[in-house]
């Protein structure tokens, strides 16, 4: 039996399950927060939304590593 295949996709597949995790949480986070202090809404909002993007960047930098 032979197993062919390339391992950086494992690799990429690996390293997806971190931002996942995070997006997961900013947003927990997020929406836990406002649901405490609404009023806090317009403060949250942009630390999430950029936290987001931090958190997608390294899913496009795993992304790109991939196919070097």
């Amino acid at each position: 039996m032979e197993i062919t295949g390339n391992l950086s996709l494992i690799g990429y597949g690996l390293s997806a399950i971190g931002p996942a995790i995070a997006v997961g949480l900013i947003f927990a986070a997020y929406i836990n927060g406002v649901a405490r202090q609404p009023e806090a809404r317009g403060l949250l909002q942009p630390i999430a939304i950029l936290g987001f993007a931090l958190a997608e960047a390294l899913a496009i930098f795993g992304l790109v590593l991939f196919f070097l």
